[in-house]
């Protein structure tokens, strides 16, 4: 009897991959991993080069990214059909074989691997291996550290509604905002009304080769959906 074991693979730099999740890559006999319909998958994509020659794959395509709002029940039904199926699926690998689902960043945060998880949890074994969040891999990239003291730090969707975004802003010393993509404006106009928009960072494939580190005033209208806007902390200190 097989388990299933999610993988952190960090923020994208495969030198920040933990030993033991990439150990358990380099033995994998089965290979699951999220990706758009037609793409590679930015998780396919980090362990190129690393999976075993004998390795069966198995790519989950989203059945809908952004082509229905995530407020439409349609969108809620269709995604909870997709992670129903997955699970029925690694379950039954689970009869003969581990099986190795590859997951961006850490994946008890913001990952889409939970989802199969609270699926999986009461049917199988299921072990979890941490990882460096995506976010401690940009505001790194940023070159300051992201909390002083006892400043307080808020992550926030970008996808949350705008005066959300702005009343966060406000009560937060240190700011995180993950997935921009489309919601640009909406984020930028929140710091401004926040009086945080000056102080504001956009790292886009944060810690990979193609990395950008901006001031957010400075970018243009159009930035990929996993970029990371940073509020860096000013708190307490010696």
């Amino acid at each position: 009897m097989g388990k299933v074991i999610c993988v952190g693979l960090g923020p994208g730099d495969r030198e920040l991959m933990s030993v033991k999740s990439d150990r358990t890559i380099r033995t994998a006999r089965h290979v699951a991993y999220f990706r758009k319909e037609g793409r590679q998958g930015q998780a396919r994509r980090i362990v190129e080069g690393m999976l075993p020659d004998a390795v069966t794959e198995h790519a989950m395509e989203y059945p809908v990214t952004t082509e229905i709002h995530f407020s439409d029940p349609e969108y809620n039904r269709v995604l909870a059909e997709f992670y129903d199926d997955w699970a029925d699926r690694l379950h039954a690998l689970t009869a003969t074989d581990d099986v190795v689902v590859l997951c961006e960043g850490d994946p008890f945060f913001y990952g889409s691997f939970m989802h199969l998880y609270t699926r999986l949890k009461p049917r199988c074994e299921v072990d979890v291996i941490p990882a460096i969040t995506g976010m401690s891999g940009c505001w790194t990239a940023t070159g300051q550290p992201i909390t002083w003291g006892d400043d307080v730090l808020t992550v926030c969707m970008a996808t949350l509604p705008e005066d959300e975004l702005t009343r966060r802003a406000k009560d937060s010393d240190a700011l995180v905002f993950m997935k921009i993509g489309r919601n640009l404006p909406k984020v930028k106009r929140a710091l401004e009304a926040a009086g945080k928009l000056q102080d504001a960072w956009l790292v886009e494939r944060g810690t990979m080769p193609d990395q950008t580190v901006q001031k957010l005033t400075e970018v243009g209208d159009t930035v990929p959906y996993f970029s990371i806007a940073i509020v860096h902390g000013n708190g307490r200190r010696p």
